[in-house]
């Protein structure tokens, strides 16, 4: 050890190489370990928030200079959080994947109020309608802000929507006071993931904000457009070898049809397109004494009764596409139940 190194160590109060080596132990304990931002949120509503999480998730605030010292200890790719932890932050740990996390904190952000001099996150509107007040110089200060407003029976009515403030713009006095007036909260006040590392992989919040329907009907889609181009270009797999087999007992049948194959298989309908094609030539010769006796006073058979080789081809296609959507269907309930579970697991 230098002497450097050594004069520091010496240095360091007994309170914050402890403090360290809890946070070290965190650091250590979970799976998923993240840092939020925690800046603007009360201290009575961040106990809160901590408590909500506790035990499944753990959140824990200290000096930045005492985390970054436990993140670079600790390593294994939680010290690239070094550089996340500026401003008002603390580290976050839990067992759930990065997925679950970020949107466990989302959902957990509530409402609040806004004040003077802060930047607007989102256009604020006033929405049209009966403000519930009398009469009186509010009726001014919601045109002062830029909100369309009157007297209106009996009462200040806001006569259509208005934004009174765009994205990215400072909110000043007046308009605080007109939105604590409304009770209108147009911020969400909660922990903001800045970045989470998992089995060694580090995760932006940008990575994290997924639709989880979205995803699981393009996994859906992608499953079903391999399933067909394994089965057009005939590559057998576990998944489509029953449908490959069907469609070819479909091919060869038609071919054995076609063919006038004297096999048992084939019989009923070789037998059945034989009677049709009969009766229809039978019932086209208008001199009966030209034809056998078992064969007059035959009716017509009924349209699509006759067999041509278009009409067998047709009903070998039927035949392997209900086999085929039998198949899919049977396929297709696996694999969304196995996504499902798969994606379950991920996004809890």
């Amino acid at each position: 050890m230098s002497t450097e190194t050594e004069r520091k160590t010496e240095h360091v109060p007994q309170w914050k190489q402890d403090e360290v080596d809890e946070l070290v132990d965190i650091v250590g304990e979970y799976d998923s370990i993240g840092v939020v931002d925690i800046t603007g949120i009360p201290s009575r509503q961040l106990q809160d928030m901590r408590r909500d999480l506790y035990p499944a998730t753990q959140l824990r605030i200290s000096r930045n200079t005492l985390l970054r010292r436990a993140l670079e200890e600790v390593g294994g790719g939680v010290e690239h959080l070094s550089d996340r932890v500026e401003g008002q932050v603390g580290i976050i740990g839990t067992d759930e994947n990065p997925f679950s996390l970020f949107r466990q904190l989302e959902e957990s952000k509530t409402p609040a109020p806004i004040g003077a001099g802060e930047v607007a996150p989102n256009d604020i509107e006033i929405e049209a309608g009966d403000t519930g007040m009398d009469p009186g110089p509010f009726v001014g200060d919601l045109q002062n802000v830029g909100a369309a407003a009157r007297i209106q029976d009996g009462s200040i009515h806001v006569t259509e929507d208005s934004t009174v403030l765009e994205a990215g713009e400072e909110v000043s006095a007046d308009l605080a006071n007109v939105l604590g007036e409304l009770g209108i909260e147009p911020k969400e006040v909660g922990l903001d993931l800045r970045a989470v590392v998992s089995d060694g992989v580090l995760f932006e919040p940008e990575d994290l904000d997924i639709d989880v329907d979205e995803y699981l009907a393009d996994v859906e889609t992608a499953a079903a457009r391999a399933r067909n181009l394994s089965v057009n270009a005939a590559y057998p797999t576990a998944a489509t070898a029953s449908t490959l087999i069907a469609k070819a007992t479909g091919e060869a049948k038609s071919v054995g049809i076609h063919a006038a194959i004297e096999d048992e298989e084939f019989m009923p309908d070789l037998v059945r397109t034989a009677d049709a094609q009969v009766r229809a030539i039978a019932a086209h010769i208008e001199d009966e004494e030209a034809l056998p006796e078992e064969l007059r006073d035959l009716e017509a058979p009924a349209a699509g009764e006759v067999e041509t080789e278009e009409s067998t081809d047709e009903q070998a296609d039927e035949a392997e596409e209900t086999a085929a959507d039998d198949e899919d269907e049977d396929d297709d309930e696996d694999d969304e139940g196995d996504a499902a579970a798969g994606l379950g697991d991920m996004f809890g």
